[in-house]
């Protein structure tokens, strides 16, 4: 499987952010979206690259529309993903 995307890698991150910021679980966005959870987490962990129609019903879930989600992604993609992983690994 190839690596993932660097874009791909943030969006993951921007997703799990703002689930973790609204205090939801993944089988709580399931039940939001019917994203299931084990495609959720996927997305999160940036092996899977949601299409547009999954996207806008999971930035629906999240409270979000589909362009803020993936201006999030975006602003995580410029600021840098070690840095980010690095921040993540250290609360673990």
């Amino acid at each position: 499987m190839p690596a993932a995307s660097a874009f791909q890698r943030a969006l993951g991150l921007a997703v799990k952010a703002r689930r973790e910021q609204l205090g939801l679980t993944q089988e709580q966005v399931y039940l939001r979206t019917d994203i299931h959870q084990r495609y959720l987490s996927n997305v999160e962990t940036g092996k899977r690259n949601p299409s547009y129609a999954s996207l806008r019903r999971l930035a629906a879930g999240l409270g979000l529309s589909a362009s803020e989600l993936l201006a999030r992604a975006e602003q995580i993609e410029a600021s840098g993903l070690q840095a980010i992983d690095a921040s993540a690994a250290a609360r673990h």
